[in-house]
């Protein structure tokens, strides 16, 4: 099994959906932690612009975006899946849906003058400032959430999951799927992160309790590790192999090209390479970096825009 490392901090939702799916994998992993706002430039380092949080290493390849992590903890360890038959499809819709509308509706209710206010209770005046200073420049041109209209949503969302709950443990059947570890982690940022907001999900005690199964699965087993000794592991290595997946090109760019890949939501920062795969899934840049070596930096062609880079 090759070596796991996971760039998070503790307090991110999407961390969390990531610690919870390796520790139902039974995945041991390094954690390296790294800051929640700009300048991050170990992640940078090996990203090359990217700076969503988490971000999976495996030696010189760096995987982008929760989504793709997810498949490819599924390939390292198939068993217990979180893409079991027959319900794959509906899973995989129902954590697309949950990544972004019950996310973000999520947030704009946690983030509330209470729940900054608690977020921040222990930090500096000028931390919240810079958190949301940081966090308008990665959302900019998204159209925002008011807080009011977000507890509306929020409390009919509960109760719709609440409703997929009444005869089942997990939301598909009897062991969790992808849609869980989706749909858990905006849930666990009211519950654990601002809880003086957390009172909404008493409205749906099913939630509550199907929470408490979540959480019981753990963050498996790992150790800390820093980001210099990632770095210097990407820097050690060699991309793994590509595989042979055939490319399949929509946008009339060949391989071996430049191109800048972008997210097309949160997160603007786009990342520059050479395009050495397009597969129906995903794909795949190479670069180089003075620190981290040669690297992959690899995406989900879901969510993310692809462009011929422009010439210098």
């Amino acid at each position: 099994m090759p070596e796991l490392i996971l760039h998070h901090y503790p307090t991110s939702p999407f961390a969390e959906k990531t610690r919870l799916m390796l520790g139902y994998k039974n995945l041991p992993w390094k954690s390296v932690i790294i800051p929640m706002i700009m300048p991050k430039p170990d992640v940078v380092a090996l990203t090359g612009g990217y700076r969503k949080t988490p971000i999976l290493q495996i030696g010189a390849d760096i995987y982008c975006d929760t989504a793709l992590i997810s498949d490819v903890l599924e390939h390292l360890q198939p068993e217990p899946s979180v893409y079991p038959e027959p319900s794959k499809g509906m899973a995989r819709t129902l954590a697309h849906w949950a990544d972004n509308t019950l996310f973000w509706t999520s947030m704009a209710y946690n983030t509330q003058p209470k729940g900054i206010a608690q977020i921040f209770e222990k930090a500096p005046p000028e931390a919240a400032r810079a958190f949301g200073e940081d966090r308008k420049a990665m959302s900019f041109g998204m159209a925002r959430i008011r807080s009011a209209d977000a507890a509306a949503a929020y409390k009919s969302y509960l109760r719709r999951i609440s409703d997929m709950l009444d005869d089942r443990p997990f939301l598909l059947g009897e062991v969790p799927c992808i849609a869980d570890f989706a749909m858990y982690h905006p849930l666990w940022f009211t519950r654990v992160q601002t809880p003086v907001l957390a009172g909404i999900l008493k409205l749906t005690p099913a939630v509550l309790d199907w929470m408490d199964r979540m959480a019981a699965i753990g963050h498996g087993s790992f150790e800390k590790f820093s980001s210099a000794q990632a770095i210097a592991q990407a820097s050690a290595a060699m991309p793994a192999p590509l595989s042979d997946e055939v490319f399949q090109d929509e946008h009339g760019i060949p391989l071996g090209s430049q191109v800048v890949i972008t997210s097309e939501a949160f997160g603007p920062e786009p990342t520059e390479g050479e395009l050495v795969a397009a597969t129906r899934m995903h794909y795949t840049l190479r670069r180089v970096d003075a620190r981290a070596g040669t690297v992959h930096v690899h995406f989900p062609r879901i969510g993310y825009a692809l462009k011929a880079a422009t010439p210098a």
